[in-house]
C-alpha cells in the first residue's frame, strides 16, 4: 500500500475516533477522504481496533450488522458487516446507561450467542459452530453513528465498527439445544410503549446462519473467534431511538427479558 493510502486510511480513523471522543460527529468520512471499498473501510476499522487494543481496552466479541434483506438492498449490498465488541461496551441488565458516552444512539432488540470454544477455521461447518456454542441471551444493542444525522454509506458504518456502541446482555443463560431459532420472537419496549417487534428469522433466515458468517468471515480476517466471545447476531426488529429518561425492556419468546435506563 502506498503512503498516500496508507495517510488516508489513517485520517479517516482519526477523524472517527475525535468525533466519539468529543461526542461530536463528523462528516462522512466515505466522501472527505474517499474511502469507498470495504477493504478500505474494514482497514479504517482496524486501524482503530489496534488502537484500542494497544490502550488496553481488551475484545471480548464481534457483532453482525444489516443482516435484514431490507437495509442489505437500502445501502446496495447481498452480505452482512461485522464490527469489534470491547469489554467497556458491556452494561449489565437494569443498569443506567450514560447518554453522555453517546452521540445520536440507537438500539435494537438481538439474541447474544457465547462461545465455549474456539472457532479458528474459515471453512467452519454449521455443526462446529452449534457444538460451540455455550449458551443464548437475549441481548440489546446500542448502536451509534460517528456519522452526522446518521447519513451512512457502507463505508462509513463499517470504518466506524459497525455503528457499534454498547450492548446490555440479559442473565438467563438459554441452551441452543431444541431451539428454532428462526421462530424467536422479539418484542421491543420503550416506556412501556411497543416500538419493535420482530422474529429471528429476520436475521438472515436464522440468527444461526449469520454467526456462522461471521465465524468464517473473522478467520479470513485474521481475528478468529474464541472460547468465551460474545456474538451479537443482528438485529430481529427496527432500531429506535434513545435519549435521557428512556426505559427499555426487550422480550424473546424463550430466552426471556433484559432492559437498561438511559440517564
Amino acid at each position: 500500500m502506498s503512503h498516500d493510502a496508507l495517510k488516508k486510511l489513517e485520517q479517516a480513523a482519526d477523524a472517527l475516533t475525535q468525533a466519539r471522543q468529543l461526542r461530536e460527529p463528523c462528516a462522512q468520512i466515505s466522501a472527505t477522504f474517499g474511502i469507498n471499498t470495504l477493504t478500505e473501510a474494514y482497514a479504517v476499522q482496524e486501524i482503530n481496533t489496534r488502537r484500542a487494543l494497544e490502550q488496553g481496552r481488551r475484545l471480548v466479541g464481534r457483532k453482525v450488522g444489516l443482516t435484514s434483506s431490507a437495509v442489505q438492498q437500502q445501502l446496495g449490498v447481498d452480505q452482512p458487516d461485522f464490527g469489534m465488541l470491547f469489554a467497556d461496551m458491556e452494561i449489565a441488565d437494569g443498569e443506567s446507561v450514560d447518554c453522555s458516552r453517546l452521540i445520536q444512539p440507537k438500539a435494537e432488540g438481538e439474541i447474544a450467542f457465547v462461545l465455549g470454544r474456539d472457532l479458528p477455521n474459515a471453512d467452519t461447518t454449521l455443526a462446529e459452530l452449534m457444538s460451540a456454542v455455550e449458551y443464548l441471551l437475549p441481548a440489546i444493542e446500542i448502536v451509534d453513528s460517528a456519522i452526522s444525522n446518521w447519513k451512512i454509506t457502507l463505508a462509513d458504518t463499517v470504518a466506524d465498527n459497525a455503528s457499534s456502541a454498547l450492548y446490555v446482555l440479559g442473565k438467563q443463560p438459554t441452551r441452543l439445544s431444541a431451539l428454532d431459532l428462526r421462530l424467536e420472537g422479539m418484542l421491543l419496549e420503550k416506556n412501556r410503549s411497543q416500538v419493535a417487534i420482530g422474529v429471528g428469522a429476520a436475521c438472515l433466515g436464522n440468527p444461526l446462519d449469520a454467526c456462522l458468517w461471521l465465524a468464517r468471515t473473522m478467520a479470513e480476517f485474521g481475528r478468529p473467534l474464541v472460547a468465551g466471545d460474545v456474538l451479537l447476531s443482528g438485529a430481529l426488529g427496527p432500531m429506535t431511538q434513545v435519549a435521557p429518561g428512556d426505559h427499555l425492556q426487550l422480550r424473546l419468546t424463550r430466552l426471556g427479558e433484559v432492559g437498561c435506563h438511559f440517564h
